[in-house]
């Protein structure tokens, strides 16, 4: 894993910790300056100039030292606590969510983790689940494992923990993104499942050590959930909750979305059969439909078709030679992901991967993703 510089990731964090600064204001001063260090140090009248800095943010520049300090503290904490801080600018942070305008400027991580897997399923549901929807969660992870995806939770009761359970049970690596700081865990209930995922897989938040735990936090959280799935899957949920949060966010994410249909007189169907009736989500019936949805292939499947190192370069152009190396290396990739390891502009790599695509060698996939045909 690429590592941060000490001071690098100090600045930045000490950025991240202004009060009110959004991650949006956040991304434009790292833009306009080039740094979080630049942004403290350089003169009063350039600084000024940064687009939607107001005089608060001009004012707080001369208590740099009180937030260093704080940098500090978290940096600390981090240590003291076995966790592991990602920034908006590292390589390791997920590529899934860096594109959303919204995405935290800092993540912590508890655990061998991931960011990046090559596949991710979120799995989501009602805290008070049923037996038929625990074991259909159990079934859909068990199906789903040929595939060897990451699975993404939110480590609450009922739908939650059993996707995390079962992904464990079937070897894949699993991700609980919480809604509270990593140094205390909720619920204690699972502690015996989050120190299991920490061997593969582990926990994320974008809390810093000693936030206060707050309901607004959860909600918060389920948008890490939406945009680190390339699929979503709905098992239980009832008219209102954070499963439909989630879902609703995903689906505004431009995520391919699921719900499993369930009895029209249970409570807790009715949230995924509405997702159903409003066409903000697919009807799950089998694993089928996430391998068609997002063209996923087993290595039985790839078994039978020709190598994708069998195209030959030379006849194309020396961009779209480079969008191709990168797809031999890691097939599907996103439009942003293309465009950030060639630095070529977004806009160009679209033109390059629709000129590909009427050549029959490139696919769009659902999430802004492509892939090699």
């Amino acid at each position: 894993m690429q590592k941060t510089p000490h001071e690098t990731l100090l600045y930045t964090i000490a950025l991240s910790l202004i009060p009110k600064l959004g991650p949006y204001a956040f991304k434009n001063i790292i833009s306009y300056c080039g740094s979080a260090a630049n942004f403290f140090t350089m003169p009063k009248g350039r600084a000024a100039k940064i687009p939607g800095i107001g005089s608060m943010l001009l004012a707080i520049r001369n208590q740099k030292d009180a937030y260093l300090k704080k940098a500090e503290k978290v940096l600390e904490d981090c240590e003291k606590h076995q966790i592991t801080i990602h920034t908006y600018l590292d390589l390791s942070y997920p590529s899934r969510l860096k594109s959303f305008m919204d995405a935290p400027v800092l993540l912590f991580t508890k655990g061998h983790i991931d960011l990046n897997p090559k596949r991710s399923i979120g799995i989501v549901g009602t805290r008070n689940a049923s037996d038929y929807g625990k074991n259909t969660t159990r079934k859909i992870v068990e199906a789903l494992a040929p595939f060897q995806p990451t699975v993404i939770s939110g480590l609450a009761y009922g739908i939650d923990i059993t996707s995390h359970r079962a992904a464990l049970d079937c070897g894949l690596p699993t991700i609980g993104v919480l809604g509270n700081s990593l140094e205390t865990l909720y619920p204690a209930a699972h502690r015996s499942t989050a120190e299991s995922m920490a061997k593969n897989g582990g926990l994320t938040t974008e809390y810093t050590v000693g936030t206060t735990m707050h309901p607004n936090n959860f909600p918060a959280r389920n948008r890490i959930i939406a945009a680190l799935s390339d699929a979503l899957i709905v098992v239980e949920a009832a008219k209102k909750g954070g499963a439909l949060i989630t879902a609703e966010i995903a689906y505004s994410y431009n995520r391919e979305v699921f719900a499993v249909p369930g009895n029209l007189q249970n409570t807790y169907s009715e949230g995924c059969n509405n997702l159903i009736r409003s066409m903000k989500s697919s009807i799950y019936t089998g694993p089928r439909d996430i391998q068609e949805a997002l063209s996923w292939t087993t290595s039985e499947d790839n078994a039978d078709q020709p190598s994708k190192n069998s195209i030959e370069l030379k006849q194309y152009t020396e961009r779209e030679q480079q969008i191709l190396r990168m797809l031999m290396e890691k097939n599907p990739l996103e439009i942003d992901q293309l465009s950030w390891q060639s630095q070529i502009p977004v806009s160009q790599v679209a033109s390059l991967l629709l000129g590909l695509e009427f050549q029959g060698v490139v696919k769009a996939l659902p999430g802004k993703k492509y892939q090699l045909v």
